[in-house]
């Protein structure tokens, strides 16, 4: 076997030895174009899990490394003068010569040919087939010519990011893993600090390009640039001075924009001596994630540890050994990168977060990716958590005792929740006819008022018989509806501690359609009423009824209907009102420019297109008690070109705002069928965080939050002051008690009905003892990852 590996970077040394380690017979060959003492860079990071890695797959190379790493358990936040700092994550770092030292002698000793200084000329098939080589591997970097030269093949996309960042060294040696901000007339800066040897450390400082520009670094040479960024972390820096190891290249050629790649395929063939040679890409040249996570020189070395073992595993089918191998890192670099997203954007936008208080801020940090859960946090450094925890339940104006942020109470006017878990509003379809709640949801609301969460919500509750999205909804238009949505109120507060919230919307475009399980958003067969939009529209194309544009008389009869509906709730005990304006009903009908075609005083500009929403809200919220609250659900992106995006949301946020919301309830999507919504774990969070720090508004998230780990992360970073839990408490109408029970939480016989308490204790006793079993086999969680 013949081997040419392309890119002398820690990845490519790292695939050539353990080839060469396992095929001594075999010629490996690498070239590298620069120097072998180059080095772009200072320190490498690497996690506990990858060192131990690293001793698996050659032990050798991995004893010189362990002896030259500089180990550290804690991170230290330096945020308007505070300094916060938890403990257990389990870090190393070296420096990047230091590494590449390393490998290269490893590699010499093996056995493989180092070139530097070589360039790989671009008729790479020509080289293939005068030297024979059988395989190729592309670690030539993230600006790789190979992967640029076989594009077509690859299929790289590469996204930019917005801020500009440089890599500096400095003598002072930090003993945590250090984030420091400072603000300035310009913006935020940050800096990413690390010791990594006995003498010094990396310090890398980041900011968006316009602060950047604003602060005149476009424009300093390389000794300015960094007597700037000294004078500005003066304070972390203790008198240490920057170093550059560019000194070569002009000041602003040193501040680079980090690009985000991802290669659709990993493997190319090439015409070859013998038949087609395969060439694989590796490491930055594959795939990037953001350094805020952690270092691509660790990447890189999991993907030749990868490549090794997939090619060992098949030596008789080199294709279906790349096809593994690319199947298998592609995955785990899929989640690093969905969790470097996260982590990117969240220091592309510090001035988002700089309105936390330093205690907060720093718990954002510490899990922006949504890797890192409040659980895990304990795990590793319980007095913090506990330390934080006590904090958190003080500014709820609870007694500051260490309790999960989720059971802490929740104030908005006059009416305050036992926690922060509210029941999302689920439609039942079960209504009998005009719209009379029954039995069915005295006991579905019921049942769930009983299970411990904090604020109940009813389904969609329709203004009028024409609001109706199915037959079969709710419905508040008459003294009947009242009395019957009394009963259920009056039941959960006789016997729970939940306060029960009425949610009031109108269908639009998307009424008269068959129950849920008979055919979504399908129109009835027979019995349809007629139907009224912002623009004339059908929902469904060539299927729908279509919705004619509402007429002002239109729109003052529905404005009308909401005020009925709002004093009718006021008066059956309702604790929380919310107004239905998102999936695509009648009011987010206005709100979407997809669909408000109007060329009138509602149409055209997202004020214009707010107009009518706003003028029903301020109906509402003068019929409503003024000591208790409203909240508005929006779709905070339409998901389909030309729609609302978070950027608007924000607007729209503001907008209700001051027209008297209390609260933003923020979903996403359902206002065309020819959406492309992105799913995942908390996958409507980002949105619920950028409202409640932009609009400065309390949030409530929603979407594929299911368990009680995430939806504390979700309070305590501030992303949302509620959390709604939907088809969790489909299956478990007790779901916090559940949940409470399962993480072993604290004092938590309140939320419980005392004709359940012995339910509780036994349940006590089960999660003990499954806590204590998986304490006993289960790995401890991964440490060491910035994220």
């Amino acid at each position: 076997m013949r081997v040419l590996v392309v890119g002398g970077g820690p990845g490519g040394l790292y695939a050539a030895l353990l080839l060469k380690r396992r095929h001594p017979e075999a010629q490996v060959v690498l070239h590298e174009r620069n120097r072998a003492e180059d080095t772009f860079g200072w320190g490498v990071v690497l996690s506990d899990q990858t060192v131990a890695n690293l001793h698996a797959a050659d032990p050798a190379s991995a004893a010189a490394i362990a002896g030259a790493l500089h180990h550290w358990d804690d991170i230290e936040v330096h945020f308007r003068g505070a300094t916060v700092r938890s403990g257990g994550h389990g870090f190393s770092g070296i420096g990047r010569q230091r590494l590449l030292g390393i490998l290269q002698a490893r590699c010499r000793e093996l056995g493989v040919e180092l070139h530097f200084q070589t360039e790989t000329p671009a008729a790479l098939e020509a080289l293939v087939r005068e030297r024979g080589f059988d395989l190729v591997i592309a670690a030539d970097g993230v600006n790789s010519r190979i992967r640029e030269r076989h594009a077509s093949t690859f299929r790289p996309d590469a996204d930019v990011r917005r801020c500009r960042y440089i890599w500096l060294g400095t003598p002072r040696r930090f003993d945590a893993f250090t984030f420091a901000f400072a603000e300035t007339p310009h913006g935020w800066f940050q800096a990413h600090a690390y010791q990594f040897d006995e003498a010094m450390s990396t310090f890398i400082v980041e900011t968006p390009w316009e602060n950047w520009e604003r602060a005149g670094l476009d424009r300093m040479d390389d000794a300015a640039g960094r007597r700037y960024c000294e004078e500005l972390f003066a304070s972390v820096l203790e008198g240490a001075p920057l170093l550059s190891n560019a000194p070569h290249l002009p000041g602003p050629a040193q501040w680079i924009r980090f690009p985000r790649i991802v290669c659709e395929r990993w493997v190319h063939w090439l015409d070859g001596a013998g038949g087609r040679v395969p060439l694989v890409l590796l490491g930055d040249a594959a795939h990037t994630a953001h350094f805020s996570i952690g270092s691509g020189s660790k990447l890189a070395l999991e993907d030749a540890i990868a490549l090794d073992a997939t090619l060992a595993a098949r030596p008789a089918d080199v294709a279906g050994a790349l096809a593994a191998y690319q199947a298998e890192r592609s995955v785990e670099v899929l989640k690093l990168q969905n969790a470097a997203r996260n982590s990117t954007e969240w220091f592309e936008h510090v001035d988002r977060y700089a309105r936390l208080a330093p205690e907060q801020f720093a718990y954002s940090l510490l899990t922006r990716s949504q890797r890192i859960s409040h659980e895990n946090l304990r795990e590793r450094d319980a007095a913090y958590v506990a330390a934080f925890e006590r904090w958190f339940a003080e500014r709820a104006g609870a007694p500051p005792t260490a309790r999960p942020p989720l059971l802490t109470p929740f104030t908005v006017r006059g009416v305050t929740l036992a926690n922060r878990v509210v029941v999302s509003p689920m439609a039942q379809y079960s209504a009998l006819e005009d719209g009379m709640p029954t039995d069915w949801h005295l006991v579905h609301l019921g049942a769930r008022a009983a299970g411990g969460a904090g604020l109940v919500m009813t389904e969609m509750t329709c203004v009028a018989p024409d609001a109706r999205i199915t037959p079969a909804c709710t419905g508040l238009w008459n003294e009947a509806h009242r009395d019957a949505w009394a009963r259920i109120v009056r039941f959960a507060h006789e016997h729970t501690g939940a306060k029960v919230g009425l949610q009031l919307g109108h269908a639009g475009a998307k009424g008269a359609t068959k129950k849920m399980w008979e055919g979504v958003d399908e129109p009835l067969p027979e019995g349809e009423w007629p139907l009224i939009a912002a623009s004339e529209t059908r929902y469904l194309a060539d299927v729908s009824q279509v919705a004619r544009a509402m007429t002002r008389a239109d729109m003052d009869r529905v404005r009308d209907e909401f005020v009925r509906a709002t004093r009718l709730g006021a008066a059956a005990g309702f604790d929380w009102l919310e107004l239905h304006a998102a999936h695509g009903y009648l009011l987010s009908g206005f709100l979407s420019p997809l669909t408000n075609r109007r060329t009138d005083a509602y149409g055209g500009s997202l004020e214009a297109r707010a107009a009518y929403p706003l003028e029903v809200f301020r109906a509402m919220r003068a019929a409503w008690p003024a000591e208790k609250p409203i909240s508005v659900r929006i779709s905070a992106h339409d998901w389909s070109e030309g729609g609302n995006t978070g950027d608007d949301a924000v607007a729209i946020a503001r907008l209700f705002r001051e027209a008297g919301a209390d609260l933003i309830d923020v979903s996403a999507g359902q206002v065309v069928k020819e959406e492309r919504p992105v799913y995942g774990r908390m996958w409507q969070t980002p949105f619920a965080d950028r409202v409640r720090q932009e609009a400065g508004i309390a949030t409530i998230a929603v979407g594929a939050i299911s368990d009680a780990d995430q939806a504390n992360g979700i309070v305590a970073s501030g992303r949302a002051d509620l959390v709604a839990v939907g088809r969790p408490h489909l299956v478990n109408p007790a779901w916090l008690l559940a949940e409470s029970s399962r993480l072993g939480y604290p004092d938590t016989e309140a939320l419980w009905p005392v004709q359940y308490l012995a339910g509780k204790r036994q349940l006590d006793r089960l999660a003990e003892r499954e806590r204590a079993l998986q304490a006993a086999t289960a790995p401890r969680p991964p440490r060491g990852e910035l994220v």
